[in-house]
């Protein structure tokens, strides 16, 4: 049987699927394995070029078979499709994956370190705490109302809600629906007490984290934003250029073209939407302050574009100039503007 050169793994929960094939592109072996069967059957094998989606579990098998001595490429898995010839099943998958890898042009995925796959972990739990805490205070607003009582917008505005479904004096609120809603304000509070010991945690990794440091610099970009990108991107050198990691984000023009006419649309929006939506909104608070507008190409911009068009520009800039700082592992200086 001929050596083992390249191997595509589909990953699963339970059944893995294995697609071996030698340095001229013969079929070595086609193998079903279950979970505890993986690392046996690596172990076995002569180093070897291991391909893989980036999907969910892929950074720790990444990891552990690269312990073992093997190559392994994680590539997206919108790039494998392609490869998936007629139904897609396991084997399909797996045949994909072993010719996707094999391509010279394949774009693949850094592998994470346990220690950024923990940050953007409490990142993704936080983010979760904040959307349940937005759909109850949605809720609790929207039940309110029904009995005439409409505050403004804003969390600090939603205290003056909860006060007034826990006072027994204000006959407005129904006893019945009062204790209801009394369940929902008892949540939140608990939401704002884990929701502050997430944030706390984020500060503290940033407060150890040279690249976050450095990246928490750039105007618009915060501690939280900082974290994010750092825990994320772990090699800046993966992209080519900043335009190459906006494009990555999804923050840039979606393109149409035909016949050599290029039409341009709205942003592609793909990428990681995480952190698209926290430059995005760092970009809002940078054009909010107007006293913050140090650069004349912003000042013109927000004088011929919409608002939210102008912040996803800046977004765009602020990406660029992120990588740039992964890149040559340097701080920002602001450039001197004219008065």
């Amino acid at each position: 049987m001929s050596e083992i050169a390249t191997v595509g793994l589909d990953l699963a929960k339970r059944v893995f699927q294995v697609h071996a094939v030698s340095d001229t592109g013969a079929v070595v072996a086609r193998k079903r394995l279950t979970r505890s069967q993986v690392l046996e059957f690596f172990a076995k094998l002569s180093p070897c070029l291991v391909g893989m989606e980036a999907c969910a579990t892929a950074h720790h098998w990444a990891r552990e078979l690269m312990a073992l001595g093997h190559e392994v490429k994680l590539m997206p898995p919108q790039y494998v499709k392609a490869y998936v010839k007629r139904n897609k099943n396991d084997e399909a998958d797996a045949e994909a994956i072993c010719e996707a890898v094999r391509r010279p042009s394949m774009r693949f995925v850094a592998i994470k370190t346990p220690e950024q796959q923990a940050a953007l972990s409490v990142h993704r739990n936080r983010d979760l705490l904040v959307r349940q805490r937005n759909m109850l205070v949605n809720a609790l607003r929207a039940h309110l109302a029904e009995f005439g009582i409409v505050e403004a917008q804003g969390m600090p505005k939603v205290t003056r809600l909860v006060a007034i479904v826990r006072d027994e004096a204000d006959g407005r609120v129904p006893g019945l629906a009062r204790q209801a809603l009394r369940v929902i304000a008892d949540q939140l509070d608990q939401l704002k007490i884990q929701i502050a010991a997430l944030t706390a945690q984020i500060a503290e990794w940033h407060q150890n984290n040279q690249v976050s440091q450095r990246l928490a610099s750039i105007p618009g970009i915060g501690p939280i934003t900082a974290t994010a990108i750092s825990a994320t991107v772990p090699d800046a050198a993966a992209f080519r250029s900043g335009r190459e990691f906006a494009a990555w984000l999804g923050l840039v023009p979606r393109q149409n073209g035909t016949g050599g006419k290029v039409r341009l649309g709205g942003i592609s929006k793909r990428g990681d939407r995480y952190i698209r939506r926290l430059l995005v909104g760092g970009a809002m608070t940078i054009l909010m302050r107007k006293a913050e507008r140090a650069t004349l190409w912003v000042r013109s911009l927000a004088t011929r574009k919409r608002h939210k068009v102008v912040a996803v520009a800046l977004a765009n800039k602020m990406a660029r100039m992120a990588w740039a700082i992964m890149y040559r592992k340097t701080v920002y200086r602001p450039v001197a503007v004219p008065a």
